[in-house]
């Protein structure tokens, strides 16, 4: 590989124009076809065979014509009258009947949509309720009863609800232009003190992949290369040919939407992660050429070395990547498999774009390469094996007492994971959303006038096909489903909402106690689950619950399922891949390790920041039920890359004739800052996607700025030097039968020995 690399490096420079060239057209094909093929995102969390799933499709047989529970997209419009006065009371009165006017004639609801003043519509709903309860001879009250829960008016008359589903059945094919239909006719209607906001999956906004937040992770990036190089022009490449790599990485992703569903977080995730892989890898490459240059006039040759090397080291950490990302598709999650290939493509890109743009701008620049000079390069040359930095200064500190440095270090971590214990995952919504914004407002709102569970509704699909007898014998056994619910201590009410035309089939609506974020539902919906076979036995029916509460935590539930084997995957075959690559068991065993704890305790932190709501970065809310799996898979590849770096200018030194101890303090020598700046890089950008208003990519930001702290500066800076340290040659050893069976990588370039490797010899 290192001859392919240095032979690819070289060329890539000399041959410039035609690299340049031949990106131009990568990206023009790729845009071309993402803007005359692309489809809509999806902003919808499902899996398939999950009970509720199971159960919407169910309601699906039973109600044909009526789309299933997955399948809706509701908008909703709350308005509030001010303290003291009601919507009864005029102005508001005539402003609300204005407002459903104006969004009954807004695009894209389905034909014939009639929607209703909730001061007029609450009224006759519970008059409905009342006479269809005396004709059945059933009491009055307990029909008024069931009319509060499902009125679109508060029992004091100051909170109303105006609901609709929109004529698609996925949220990213509302249009942007609907939206702005309907956010405009509520805008008028707030006028003299009436709150007037929006709320529901139709009505949520595209995700930003975040220009902002790239900006900010840009300049901190650029801060510490001038920093790093001292040059301003070697201080832009590596960004440069980030962006590059991103923007083909965001065109992919959008082109992929032309054949598969991806969410809509997929490209806010891929640009996070592609900007600062994309950033270190070309921070790697560079700093090598920038060392290769010290012992050659042949920029070429130089370049051909750097890619020789470093290079090797850039496919390997990309791969780890990689693998932790497509490994995401052995979990048969399909929107994580879709998200997964979506960012693994990015750092593909963010590889490839390392490996030959980069040398093409630095032969397009040729001696210029290092120019705009703001300070002396001090960095040590490849040859110096005695001088002393801040590295060597870590390195031989840590030498003194490893044994003590590598009891902190586990001992910080493991009191920073016990969070971990008690986190609680869940799907955003918008009772989750961001303090300020319309979803959030629209469901505090809701919660004030009608109670929390009004977020948190359930549906449970009583399926009477197996039921004997007429329509009265099919009515009592959903009356009994109706009790089965109505007797669990958290729920507010249950009640039919729906019966189909032949009686087959019904409805039961499960108003919870508890809103969507507390976890009070989620065992609320375990206890109906568990307690199901005695009232199917009872009433002869069978029944799902389902509904949007329920779908999310089915997700939840797989997703923290799939986290034990995902994560035995992953490592397996990290594992192997580090084996071969570094010809020894104690170095990958000692990464993975590392990665473990360094994962559990960045989960911990993020479960104390998100959970509890600790600093008030966050509302106490539950962590993101895709967070932990997306977590693993983008750490452990990340952690693995500051593993390949720092631990294969050790193993070049050792290769070369030094002893064990030694060269680990040389290759803190070599690469201890070059690592730190790309941590520091690394960290930066996920920080400044914390700023985001998106839940997911709010929280995943701050959980992977965390973990790359935890795992940068304690265990590959700390904790790993440390225990090498204490073992010495050990670290190195592997059996010889287990050598000679796997292939030879020389990721260190030991094929490329000083004067070994010319030119002609490789033309």
């Amino acid at each position: 590989m290192a001859t392919f690399l240095y032979r690819l490096g070289r060329t890539a420079y000399r041959r410039w124009p035609l690299v340049f060239v031949g990106w131009l057209v990568v990206i023009l094909g790729v845009g071309g076809f993402a803007a005359a093929k692309s489809q809509p995102m999806s902003t919808t969390f499902s899996i398939p065979g999950v009970p509720s799933l199971q159960a919407a499709d169910t309601q699906a047989e039973l109600f044909p014509g009526q789309l299933p529970a997955d399948k809706q997209v509701a908008g909703q419009i709350v308005v509030q009258a001010p303290p003291g006065r009601t919507l009864a009371e005029q102005p508001y009165k005539g402003q609300v009947d204005r407002l459903v006017a104006a969004v009954q004639q807004a695009p894209q609801l389905p034909p014939g949509t009639r929607l209703a003043n909730p001061v007029v519509a609450a009224p006759a709903l519970e008059k409905q309720l009342v006479g269809a309860a005396q004709q059945q001879g059933l009491p009055a009250a307990a029909a008024r009863a069931n009319a509060a829960y499902i009125s679109p008016l508060s029992k004091d008359g100051r909170i109303g609800t105006i609901s609709w589903n929109f004529a698609v059945t996925n949220p990213m094919e509302v249009k942007p232009e609907t939206q702005d239909y309907i956010r405009k006719a509520a805008a008028d209607a707030q006028r003299g003190g009436l709150t007037v906001v929006t709320g529901g999956q139709g009505m949520q906004e595209a995700i930003n992949p975040g220009s902002t937040a790239e900006a900010i992770g840009i300049l901190v990036a650029l801060f510490v290369l001038v920093l790093t190089f001292g040059s301003l022009v070697a201080a832009g490449m590596p960004i440069l040919n980030a962006v590059v790599g991103v923007g083909l990485g965001t065109l992919g992703v959008t082109a992929a939407t032309a054949f598969f569903d991806i969410p809509d977080t997929a490209t806010a995730l891929s640009s996070m992660l592609g900007l600062a892989v994309g950033i270190d890898y070309s921070l790697f490459i560079l700093s090598r050429y920038r060392a290769e240059l010290r012992h050659t006039g042949d920029r070429a040759h130089a370049m051909g070395r750097a890619l020789g090397t470093a290079g090797s080291a850039v496919v390997f950490a990309g791969l780890t990547v990689v693998i932790a990302l497509v490994a995401f598709a052995l979990l048969g999650i399909p929107m994580l498999t879709s998200m997964g290939i979506a960012a693994a493509a990015t750092v593909v890109f963010a590889v490839l774009v390392a490996l030959t743009l980069l040398p093409a701008f630095m032969g397009l620049l040729k001696g210029k390469a290092f120019a705009g000079r703001v300070r002396k390069d001090t960095a040590a040359d490849e040859s110096d094996h005695a001088s002393v930095n801040g590295s060597v200064r870590l390195g031989n500190g840590i030498r003194r007492a490893p044994a003590l440095v590598a009891l902190a270090v586990v001992a910080i971590l493991g009191a920073l994971a016990i969070p971990v214990t008690g986190m609680h995952l869940g799907l955003p919504s918008d009772a989750t959303a961001a303090v300020g914004s319309e979803a959030r407002t629209s469901a505090d709102l809701l919660a004030e006038g009608f109670g929390p569970g009004k977020n948190a509704p359930m549906v449970a699909v009583v399926d009477g096909r197996q039921v004997t007898g007429g329509a009265q014998q099919h009515l009592a056994a959903y009356g009994r489903v109706v009790q089965w619910a109505a007797k669990d201590p958290n729920v507010a009410n249950a009640q039919i909402v729906q019966v189909n035309r032949d009686s087959t089939g019904a409805v039961v609506l499960i108003t919870p106690k508890t809103g969507p974020a507390d976890k009070a539902t989620d065992d609320l919906l375990q206890r109906l689950r568990g307690s199901q076979p005695a009232v199917e036995a009872s009433s002869g029916a069978k029944v799902g619950v389902t509904g949007q509460t329920a779908i999310a935590a089915d997700v939840s539930d797989k997703l923290n399922a799939a986290l034990a084997p995902y994560l035995a995957i992953v490592v397996g075959l990290a594992f192997l891949l580090l084996v071969i690559v570094f010809r020894s068991l104690l170095v990958p065993l000692l990464a993975t390790v590392g990665f473990l704890l360094s994962v559990l305790g960045a989960l911990g932190v993020t479960a104390k920041l998100v959970q509890d709501g600790m600093f008030g970065i966050f509302d106490p809310q539950p962590v993101m039920s895709f967070l932990p799996t997306l977590m693993i898979g983008i750490v452990f590849g990340l952690a693995m890359d500051y593993q390949v770096f720092l631990t294969t200018r050790m193993r070049e030194a050792h290769v070369h004739g030094m002893g064990a101890r030694d060269a680990v303090i040389d290759g803190f020598r070599h690469s201890g800052r070059v690592v730190i700046a790309a941590a520091l890089i690394m960290i930066s950008v996920f920080a400044a996607f914390a700023t985001q208003d998106n839940a997911l990519i709010k929280s995943l930001g701050v959980a992977l700025a965390t973990a790359i702290v935890l795992d940068a500066f304690l265990v590959r800076m700390l904790l790993v030097p440390a225990v090498m340290l204490m073992v010495g040659d050990a670290a190195w050893w592997m059996p010889r039968w287990l050598d000679r069976l796997l292939p030879t990588v020389d990721v260190e370039g030991e094929s490329l020995t000083r004067g070994a490797v010319s030119e002609p010899a490789l033309a």
